[in-house]
């Protein structure tokens, strides 16, 4: 599933939210980070929901109504990793890999379970 930037802010929200949000939530807690009018929330959880990126757990009292509450389909680190494995099927896992290392501190430790698991699936391909 590929979000748009505006979705992909929202989802941030959701995830970082840990419960379910309402969309007047959704648009408090991203006032200063988002990229898209307040106007525009409904259409944009119609189209997470098309996508199934979310889904609806229930309901809340919003003054005289009734709002909808909404949370993930899956995890942040779920959605990065599958776009990861998405993009590494049209490039070199190697470049993707060089990219990492060479952007990102990666503690020892983490190369440790890095090297733990390339022989692990190096066994798994002999």
């Amino acid at each position: 599933m590929e979000l748009t930037k505006n979705e992909l802010e929202i989802m941030e929200v959701l995830w970082n939210a840990k419960h379910p949000l309402t969309s007047a939530e959704i648009i408090n807690l991203s006032i200063n980070t988002k990229s898209w009018k307040d106007s525009s929330i409904h259409i944009l959880i119609n189209s997470l929901l098309k996508k199934k990126a979310i889904k609806e757990h229930g309901f809340v009292k919003t003054g005289k109504g009734y709002g909808r509450t909404f949370v993930p389909t899956e995890s942040g680190e779920d959605y990065y990793a599958g776009y990861l494995a998405a993009i590494a099927e049209r490039t070199s896992v190697k470049r993707i890999f060089a990219r990492l290392f060479d952007s990102t501190k990666i503690s020892a430790e983490t190369i440790t379970e890095l090297e733990d698991l390339l022989e692990k699936y190096k066994g798994e391909s002999d």
